[in-house]
């Protein structure tokens, strides 16, 4: 198995001044990357914070032998991405990978959550990896390359009581996901997400001390690395805690035919119920074309019969 390097590539990895951001940012350096360490350092309610953590990250690197620069900026400002993407090209000239993994949080149950804590999560996590990846681009699409990895969450996939925003915010990125990876395939932008769970200033009041040890945010780092290669899949979810890594998909069940015109009634929905949600056979779609090949498939086999 060929070692995997990033020579002369640049990587920014958005909230990297600790956890899991630090520790992308850290292997990504030992393996040759020049690397922009993005944190503006706030408490994990997203109030004001300092930007000191990026810049010990960039400490830590140069004490390697690596290349890094430090950035403060918000991920969900405007004019903060703005001067990240240019601060990034003054000094590289390039961009080829974006680790989006800035986050905070504001957990509570539904019938507690403002509106207002809906939106500094959706901010910080959805548009605060869209700006990033938007501001760069067309950067990645004239040098026909470019890795973008965005980070979601179990609570996005599955759900996890007290984090409806979160969760919402999370699976918001997959749908982003799907998306960018049909649009950037021409231009040799591949995209994927990471689906972590590690000790983290997030996590470390939720879980108990020995199973925080087990999941040291440095064993996520890896399946990263393969994300975002120059050999990466595309529109993959890569689930890690612990050592352990495994791939998330959405996937639909065979379905039935139920019919169309006056046969085709809530009743006649509910006779076939179980055969609509029988799992035995799932399949996994690549993109909306795929999806609706399905259901035009199905509507031909009726007519068949």
């Amino acid at each position: 198995m060929s070692e995997i390097r990033f020579d002369g590539k640049t990587a920014i990895v958005t909230g990297a001044g600790g956890g899991l951001g630090r520790c992308h940012a850290l292997e990504l350096a030992r393996r040759g990357a020049n690397v922009v360490v993005n944190d503006l350092g706030p408490a994990m309610d997203g109030s004001e914070g300092t930007s000191d953590g990026a810049k010990a990250v960039v400490e830590e690197i140069r004490a390697l032998g690596g290349t890094a620069i430090a950035n403060g900026s918000s991920v969900a400002d405007d004019a903060g991405v703005k001067k990240m993407i240019d601060d990034t090209m003054s000094e590289f000239g390039r961009i080829d990978v974006i680790i989006a993994n800035a986050g905070i949080l504001r957990d509570k149950s539904f019938a507690k959550l403002t509106v207002g804590d809906f939106d500094i999560i959706l901010d910080v996590h959805l548009m605060g990896t869209v700006k990033p990846f938007m501001a760069a681009w067309d950067i990645m699409k004239e040098q026909q390359y470019g890795r973008l990895v965005v980070t979601t969450s179990s609570t996005g996939l599955y759900g996890n009581f007290g984090q409806a925003n979160y969760g919402a915010a999370k699976l918001g990125l997959v749908g982003l996901m799907n998306t960018l990876k049909q649009e950037g395939a021409k231009y040799n932008i591949k995209v994927n997400a990471v689906c972590p769970v590690a000790a983290t200033a997030m996590t470390e009041n939720l879980m108990p001390p020995a199973l925080l040890e087990a999941l040291k945010p440095e064993y996520v780092t890896p399946g990263v690395m393969n994300l975002v290669k120059e050999d990466a899949p595309t529109g993959t979810i890569l689930s890690c805690a612990a050592g352990g890594f495994s791939i998330a998909q959405i996937r639909e069940t065979k379905g039935a035919f139920v019919g169309t015109g006056d046969a085709l009634t809530a009743e006649a929905v509910a006779a076939k119920w179980d055969e609509i949600a029988d799992d035995s056979v799932l399949q996994a779609f690549d993109n909306g074309s795929g999806h609706t090949g399905h259901f035009i498939r199905m509507i031909q086999e009726a007519q068949k019969g």
